[in-house]
């Protein structure tokens, strides 16, 4: 007998690769192969295609796992979803609804320049609804800046020469400029006064507009005007009035929350605050009482009912 003969390491392994793996120490791997089927039995048919697509089917069919839905973050200005946002509580001067008390008992004579020949006074009351509304818008244009008692003299003048549309745009710019001399700017509002009236005979069939929006629009007309026009011609209430009267004094009793530098600031800030049903006598209220009370320069604190409450009192 033969003897047997030894075989290298390294071909030892590969051989033992080759047959199911070895590892470093030689050894064979213990690598599992299916069982050869018994000799004579029917080998198992190979999957067709169809096959192949059906277990591609039922992989997808599979449900997915949702992707996470990502939190909707609420912006500052947006109402929570299923519920309204808490109104923050609005601001008002402390003691305001006193201090109106107080001003209301010191106007109740009637009796100052606004009450006699304000706006609402200046107008001719047999004329037709569309002249009366032409007058005050004019008699408006006219008080910018101007006295009242210098305001009603010019309007008088006016009348007396005939204050319709016609006649006015009949009238030559410096014929009416003489008429409604002193007033403030005279020479402006003449100029203004010829454009609008020329407007509203073109636009409005001689009346004037109804609206804030196209008030504001015609020659020498802003918002104060705009907003007493409303109130005093449509009697619609659009907005407060403020002007030079009511500014000084919504400043000094601390009806604004911050110190406003212009009327249409104070107008606005006003607006935030005073309830809407108190809009239309503010003007005629604050404008009497800056008149004879609250006066721009040495104002009369002695006077009046607000002294003790009145937070620049102090100052004068």
């Amino acid at each position: 007998m033969c003897a047997a003969r030894r075989v290298p390491l390294r071909r030892r392994r590969r051989l033992g690769a080759a047959r199911g793996g070895e590892g470093r120490d030689g050894r064979a791997g213990e690598m599992e192969t299916a069982p050869a089927p018994p000799a004579g039995a029917p080998r198992a048919p190979r999957p067709g295609p169809s096959a192949c697509r059906a277990a591609k089917g039922e992989a997808s069919a599979a449900p997915r796992s949702s992707p996470r839905r990502r939190r909707r973050l609420c912006v500052e200005y947006e109402a929570p979803r299923g519920g309204e946002a808490e109104a923050a509580p609005r601001w008002e001067p402390e003691g305001w609804r006193r201090q109106l008390a107080h001003i209301r008992a010191m106007r109740a004579a009637r009796d100052a320049p606004v009450d006699r020949m304000g706006a609402a006074a200046c107008v001719d009351g047999a004329a037709p609804p569309e002249v009366r509304r032409y007058q005050v818008l004019l008699a408006l244009m006219l008080s910018s800046q101007t006295r009242d008692q210098v305001t009603w003299a010019a309007v008088r003048r006016l009348r007396e020469d005939g204050l319709t549309v016609d006649r006015i745009l009949q009238a030559e710019e410096g014929a009416l400029g003489r008429l409604i001399y002193p007033v403030g700017f005279w020479k402006n509002k003449a100029r203004y006064i010829k454009q609008t009236t020329a407007i509203l005979k073109r636009d409005y069939a001689g009346d004037i507009p109804k609206t804030v929006a196209e008030l504001v629009k015609l020659p020498g007309v802003g918002p104060k005007m705009a907003h007493l026009v409303m109130n005093i011609a449509w009697q619609t209430v659009s907005g407060i009035g403020v002007d030079t009267h009511v500014h000084r004094i919504s400043n000094r009793l601390k009806w604004v929350k911050e110190e406003t530098k212009h009327p249409e600031e104070t107008r606005q800030a006003l607006e935030k605050w005073l309830p809407r049903e108190l809009w239309s006598e503010l003007n005629w209220l604050l404008v009497g009482f800056g008149q004879q009370i609250c006066l721009p320069v040495n104002p009369r604190c002695s006077e009046c009912l607000n002294q003790a409450i009145c937070p620049a009192s102090r100052k004068h």
